[in-house]
């Protein structure tokens, strides 16, 4: 059985993208599990947008084998709560596999199950959540993480990629990717993805400016300016910033800065190249600007990610 945790303005797609990716899973499987809506108080629960849930109260489920905790606006009163923190520690004791769905990790982390143990969030709480939970190894960047059975992921399309994972897990691979194919995702993203890669990932290499970003990624030490990326497309500036705009649903230079984070993120985490060296190659060129950039990104600066990485 799968249990979906949920209360007082939870995020509406971190129960409805798991949810509909399990319900989907089961019939191409051939082998269902009962998906049951669980909050403190059984009833009608309000989700931030305003529709309503029937859920379940949280009676022992010796059933459950799975669940998932949804995050959003109200997660900060729900992981406040004794009777929620007390149903998930008695989850986690009996062996269930508990999964969190972006800010939900604010209640795994304050039930105690994410202390010592890797853990990621949604990147916008990821400064308040270091600050609140300095025993949790969080990884910022990361688009779901595991460890043992505790998983968590960030935002909402990432739900969707653990629960594809989960799924993989229970039904194998097959079954994950048909899943993936009848929800008409492009593919299925593995949790060591970055969020930010994903932002351009999902929308922009299979358009007309896949190519583009693809030569970007190459030649991150050129100026990459607007009029420059224009030209290469064979458009005036004003025309191509409103069509990438359009496409990407970024401008083109938030979609640069994004590939030089990425890029140097992989080069500050699996080499030894000095920090300047690194900022020069990728087009930071200043280190302190790409440390700027990088605390803006995870909430850290360079020097920190490259010490957690080889300490992992």
């Amino acid at each position: 059985m799968i249990g979906v945790l949920v209360f007082p303005d939870f995020q509406l797609l971190d129960a409805a993208g798991p949810i509909s990716v399990f319900e989907i899973a089961g019939r191409f499987a051939g082998n269902a599990s009962a998906i049951r809506v669980l909050a403190e108080t059984p009833g009608a629960v309000r989700s931030s947008s305003g529709v309503e849930w029937l859920a379940r109260g949280l009676r022992p489920a010796a059933a459950i084998s799975t669940l998932i905790v949804a995050g959003g606006e109200g997660v900060r009163e729900a992981a406040r709560s004794a009777r929620v923190l007390a149903f998930v520690r008695a989850a986690a004791r009996r062996g269930v596999r508990i999964a969190s769905v972006c800010s939900g990790a604010y209640i795994l982390a304050e039930a105690g199950l994410l202390d010592g143990r890797r853990a990621t969030t949604h990147w916008q709480r990821t400064r308040h959540f270091l600050t609140a939970y300095p025993k949790v190894k969080l990884e910022p960047d990361r688009i779901f993480v595991r460890d043992g059975d505790i998983w968590s992921s960030a935002g909402i399309s990432a739900g969707i990629d653990l629960a594809l994972a989960l799924v993989a897990e229970d039904f194998g691979e097959e079954i994950a990717q048909q899943t993936a194919r009848q929800l008409v995702i492009y593919h299925r993203r593995s949790g060591g993805q970055s969020q930010f890669s994903s932002l351009l990932e999902l929308k922009a290499p299979t358009g007309r400016f896949g190519p583009l970003l693809s030569w970007a990624r190459e030649h991150l030490d050129a100026p990459l300016t607007v009029e420059h990326l224009a030209e290469r497309a064979g458009m005036s500036s004003r025309h191509f910033t409103r069509a990438f705009i359009a496409e990407t649903g970024t401008t083109p230079s938030k979609a640069v800065e994004r590939l030089r984070i990425e890029v140097a993120r992989q080069q500050v985490q699996s080499s030894s190249a000095a920090i300047e060296r690194v900022a020069e190659v990728t087009g930071f060129r200043d280190p302190e600007r790409m440390r700027r950039a990088f605390i803006r990104a995870f909430g850290q600066p360079p020097q920190s990610l490259r010490r957690a990485a080889r300490a992992g």
